[in-house]
């Protein structure tokens, strides 16, 4: 009977549980941002596999899949770049960046915590494990070792002369090191090291390491693959890799496998010569490779790409890992464009349902900037100037006649203008890129606006602008910062800094104040009316009272990301971002509610619209009596509901929705206000 009782309490309390989260869940599902579905792939730093588990860290934490890649998931450390994973039983090693250390999970990335007793502010590049003994490789302070699954490090460094370790491996009781200044080898757990350098073999930055049978291989950057048959200091250079940058190294069998910035290579003759296998592979710079049976993983800068046949044949594994870096966006029609750090530009058809890679005649894959010129898309790229597509994307051709500088981090179109900032001035076109004139100033420029005939340029040392397209220049204030971002709505000019937030003129730069948004970098900018968003170091910010106050506005993210681009399409606000892809959220859910009064009213009131009849918009008012979920919902005279405009908790008082009809027809139309068990009815009227 007791057991049955303490069944049934503790039945209740889960079930209690189980409802307060579904509550929980349903008031915060509203005015969220949620993923765009992709771009999938991004940066993949390396690979692990134990059983069936197979892990990738990548710029934007850990991802697991357990359907060899058919599917993946992110597991923790979203704000963290894994440089280094290893599986020690079903334990999770990962090793970060930027001082943070090394971070376990007992329960595949459910929990993690920082094990980082005697490891201080080191990067960790490396991890192997042999028994209870677990190793990591430092930038900067050697290898470390911990017998107590990382409660407790200490360093192991005694001979060992370089103290950047690139690669750790683990061969019997054979510890290899590869290090800036070539390879190390201990037999006794790091306790001594012996130099296995030679004349040949001398201060070449070692990537990777692999053991073949007794041969070991080295992979350096720029020098190939380097071979020792005997873990000495005779080393044989491999003429067919004699000049790649190999990152990284796998084995497989008889098979020896190398990652390099011209993709993947494979030896099936113990190194004597290698030969290309990238049939399929679309990027190829391979900074991991994991092989097992007759499968092998590679790791790019543009996803996770596996072969079931030893490398002749690869396609892209990619679903769920949304780990790109989004440099720029633009919308055209009901596609969007994204372009990449690394990886080129991507389609997404229906506003990025559906995205694809859009490469076409793309040579140089580092994009800085986007826009549209009527119909056609325009890319600014690092090395390779401007791009131009007349077809959606399909295929891309330069335009870069007079453009002499082929770094472009931003552009402007007004009318059949088209300007470029570059690293070196300012260049303007008339023609779609036929040719292109220099317009100055000759500083960098990383942001542009035009209103007008006003073209502000946005540089490193503050913002310019130019009344006459470049033949004078005067510098408007905002000195000594970077100019990351530049938005103009009516009369006001918004500027974001690479250090001290949001600056604001409203009068063509003569005069500037600093917002309150005055401790973040900015990165992008968007506004419209009295609303301003803001793309930043954490995420996104929004006022809606041109600039006066700001409120975060990050419900939905994973973990706040840096924010670089913002473009609106299709009633939603797209986010591109630093390591977790493109978002979205309605706009309508971070701009258009305004707060007018912050009096807390005696009764809650849903007003007549004004004007009414209108054409094509109007101002719906309302009062919250108490701090409440709102809900306002718009529905035509059959019923059918037709827009969103309110969708969040709100604390007490008045506020004002716009509702922008251009996209219906004249008529009759409902508005409805629900706020906890309050609701109201409101007609308007739609007269074209």
């Amino acid at each position: 009977m007791k057991k049955v009782i303490q069944y049934s309490t503790m039945k209740i309390v889960y079930t209690s549980i189980l409802i307060y989260l579904m509550l929980f869940n349903i008031e915060n599902c509203y005015s969220q941002w949620e993923k765009s579905n992709g771009p999938y792939g991004g940066n993949i730093c390396c690979l692990a596999l134990s059983g069936t588990n197979l892990i990738a860290g990548t710029y934007s934490g850990v991802f697991l899949s357990t359907n060899n890649g058919a599917n993946w998931n992110n597991i923790g450390l979203l704000n963290r770049k894994v440089y280094s994973l290893t599986f020690s039983g079903l334990n999770i090693f990962a090793g970060t960046s930027g001082g943070s250390g090394i971070y376990f999970s007992s329960n595949f990335g459910l929990n993690w915590m920082q094990v980082n007793n005697g490891l201080t502010n080191l990067e960790i590049n490396a991890l192997a494990v042999s028994g209870t003994n677990l190793f990591a490789g430092t930038g900067g302070g050697g290898v470390f070792l911990s017998t107590n699954s990382g409660v407790s490090w200490n360093s192991v460094n005694n001979g060992l002369t370089d103290q950047y370790i690139s690669e750790l491996l683990i061969s019997g009781t054979r510890l290899v090191a590869g290090t800036l200044n070539g390879v190390f080898l201990s037999t006794n757990n790091g306790t001594n090291w012996t130099s296995l350098n030679s004349s040949v073999f001398r201060n070449i930055n070692i990537s990777s390491l692999a053991f073949l049978g007794t041969n070991l291989f080295a992979g350096a950057y720029g020098y190939g693959v380097f071979l020792n048959a005997n873990c000495d200091t005779n080393w044989i250079r491999i003429n067919t890799l004699a000049n790649s940058w190999v990152y990284t190294l796998g084995t497989n069998g008889t098979n020896i496998y190398a990652g390099t910035n011209g993709g993947v290579y494979r030896s099936t003759n113990n190194g004597t010569d290698f030969s290309p296998v990238n049939n399929g592979l679309e990027n190829l710079s391979v900074i991991a490779i994991l092989a097992t049976g007759t499968n092998v993983y590679a790791g790019t800068y543009d996803g996770i790409f596996y072969s079931s046949n030893n490398g002749e044949n690869w396609s892209g594994i990619n679903y769920g890992l949304n780990v790109h870096n989004i440099c720029a966006m633009v919308s055209s029609g009901t596609y969007l464009f994204a372009g990449t750090y690394e990886s080129g530009i991507y389609s997404g058809s229906n506003y990025g349902a559906n995205w694809i890679k859009a490469n076409n005649g793309i040579t140089y894959p580092r994009i800085r900037a986007l826009g549209l010129s009527g119909t056609n898309i325009i890319a600014g790229t690092v090395d390779g100037g401007v791009l131009l597509s007349s077809n959606n994307g399909n295929n891309w051709v330069p335009i870069n006649n007079g453009l002499m500088n082929m770094i472009v981090n931003s552009l402007a179109v007004s009318g059949t203008n088209i300007y470029a900032g570059t690293y070196l001035r300012i260049y303007r076109t008339t023609n779609n890129g036929a040719n292109w004139s220099e317009i100055g100033p000759v500083r960098s420029i990383y942001s542009l606006a035009v209103s007008g005939t006003n073209l502000f340029a946005g540089t490193d040392n503050g913002v310019y602008l130019t009344t006459n397209n470049g033949t004078n220049w005067v510098i408007t204030g905002v000195t000594n910062h970077y100019i990351n971002a530049l938005s103009i709505s009516g009369a006001t000019i918004y500027v974001g800094t690479d250090s001290n937030g949001v600056f604001i003129s409203t009068n063509n730069g003569t005069n500037w104040i600093q917002s309150t948004l005055s401790n973040r970098k900015i990165y992008s900018l968007y506004s419209t009316d009295v609303n301003v968003i803001a793309g930043t170091d954490n995420g996104v910010y929004v006022s809606k009272n041109s600039g006066v106050t700001w409120s975060e506005k990050n419900q939905g993210f994973l973990s706040n990301p840096v924010v670089r681009t913002l473009v609106s399409a299709n009633n939603y606000i797209y986010a591109g971002t630093d390591g977790q892809s493109v978002w979205k959220r309605l706009i309508s859910d971070i701009i258009l509610i305004r707060n007018i009064n912050s009096e807390i009213p005696d009764n809650n009131y849903l007003f007549q619209n004004y004007p009414n009849p209108f054409n094509p918009s109007t101002i719906i008012r309302y009062a919250i009596k108490e701090s409440k979920f709102v809900n306002i919902k718009v529905y035509d005279i059959l019923g059918k509901e037709i827009a969103t405009l309110v969708n969040e908790k709100l604390s007490a008082g008045t506020y004002e929705v716009t509702f922008d009809a251009s996209a219906y027809s004249s008529g009759v139309y409902f508005y409805i206000l629900k706020s906890g068990e309050y609701s109201e009815t409101k007609k308007m009227i739609l007269m074209k």
